[in-house]
């Protein structure tokens, strides 16, 4: 056993066990502590495949920014803290039986295509990517973020998106008049 494979066995373990507590935990917060700890384990995912670029974005956009919101939402819904509902989801035997037909369609592809060969594979050319095409891949990705006849839109969206989730975060916890007499 290598040391990349004892590596990919604890992150594996790490993301997989965080992520349990995430679906678990009763308290909110841990929760959302929890859900950090299974995206940064998404992202030693992404740098054992080499995957720089995704393992940043991984950590900026997610662990950085959603995790982050999703924390100060938490802190600052007072009314949250003091709800008086049952915890437990109402729905778990709908849920139990998409998670059971999810895992089903997993193991159907995995056994499909267990073991990989990529000349069986259907649409295997046999040819590998050129190395001057990696070369500059961040940087016309960057390029393709801002410019017009790309994805400045989508991109644009997105942010009007998450700033009017910040605008109702902030008008769902903010005190109202019964609350301040």
């Amino acid at each position: 056993m290598t040391i990349e494979q004892v590596i990919f066995i604890i992150v594996s373990v790490i993301t997989l066990g965080s992520g349990l507590v995430v679906v678990t935990n009763h308290n909110l917060f841990h929760a959302a502590l929890a859900m950090m700890l299974s995206f940064l384990g998404v992202a030693g995912m992404y740098v054992l495949l080499d995957a720089g670029f995704l393992a940043a974005a991984q950590l900026l956009v997610y662990i950085g920014a959603i995790s982050i919101l999703i924390i100060f939402a938490i802190m600052m819904t007072r009314r949250l803290m003091q709800t008086t509902e049952s915890p437990y989801n109402a729905q778990w035997l709908l849920g139990g039986l998409t998670a059971a037909g999810t895992f089903v369609l997993m193991v159907f592809v995995i056994l499909r295509w267990w073991p990989y060969e990529p000349a069986a594979a259907p649409l295997a050319t046999g040819t590998a990517v050129p190395a001057d095409m990696l070369q500059n891949s961040v940087a016309a990705l960057g390029q393709a973020f801002v410019s017009p006849d790309a994805y400045v839109l989508p991109f644009e969206l997105a942010s009007v998106l998450l700033l009017a989730a910040l605008i109702g975060a902030i008008l769902v916890a903010w005190p109202g008049a019964e609350e301040e007499a």
